[in-house]
């Protein structure tokens, strides 16, 4: 569930003709810190979700949404800061700008994997 204080700063959808549980494990194959990380990581196979929050103000949010040809899968960015929302847009600059390339870049790289 999402902190009830959020601002969506970003949306991404694309199509992958792979069955969802292969997406979601790809995915959460790349995504997943590992232990000891500095940032909270939820994965839920079932419902083929991934929540990754990094410090005060970062949220990604990616769903894997099976279709009869694959899977559509969804990636969001929030902003979660419960204050000073100026200076977490100032500070997550580079991810807010750079977010659609690298999204370009992991359905690319997902795409070559398992199409």
């Amino acid at each position: 569930m999402r902190p009830a204080k959020h601002t969506v700063l970003h949306t991404f959808a694309a199509h992958i003709k792979a069955r969802p549980k292969a997406v979601f494990l790809a995915l959460d194959g790349r995504l997943n810190p590992g232990t000891g990380a500095g940032s909270a990581y939820l994965a839920d196979p079932d419902a083929f979700f991934i929540v990754a929050q990094g410090g005060w103000w970062y949220r990604a949010e990616y769903r894997v949404v099976p279709d009869e040809y694959g899977s559509n899968l969804e990636h969001v960015i929030l902003s979660v800061a419960q204050r000073g929302e100026k200076a977490a847009l100032a500070t997550g600059r580079r991810v807010i700008q750079t977010a659609p390339l690298v999204f370009h870049d992991l359905v690319k790289s997902l795409r070559a994997e398992l199409e």
